[in-house]
């Protein structure tokens, strides 16, 4: 029964960290950064460590700090995440195709 209970608070705390994700935006673009498809991996441990992997919309975009502080600062909120480690990466490369419907319909792609 505890494994049950334990696998149920893994998922409630990943749930938690993706919609705390959600608020997370590139101040140039109105649509969060996991509708926009920049997160490629939530990978959360069972010591409570929190790895993401996620990419920029462009290799130069100016406000990397501040998005990467923005999500440390979101998901290192979430109870059960003990530690938040960011990885930019950007293989693959971003393209639209990665948004979700409904970020694409916000800018105007469908």
């Amino acid at each position: 029964m505890d494994e049950i209970n334990d696998t149920n608070e893994f998922l409630t705390v990943e749930e938690n960290i993706v919609r705390m994700l959600k608020t997370v935006y590139d101040p140039e673009i109105p649509v969060n950064i996991y509708d926009l498809g920049l997160i490629y991996k939530i990978d959360l441990q069972e010591n409570g460590h929190l790895l993401i992997e996620m990419t920029l919309t462009s290799p130069n975009c100016p406000v990397v700090d501040f998005i990467v502080e923005d999500v440390h600062m979101k998901v290192g909120s979430v109870e059960g995440v003990k530690s938040v480690e960011v990885e930019i990466v950007f293989e693959p490369a971003w393209d639209k195709d990665m948004m979700s419907e409904e970020a694409q319909l916000e800018l105007g792609f469908l």
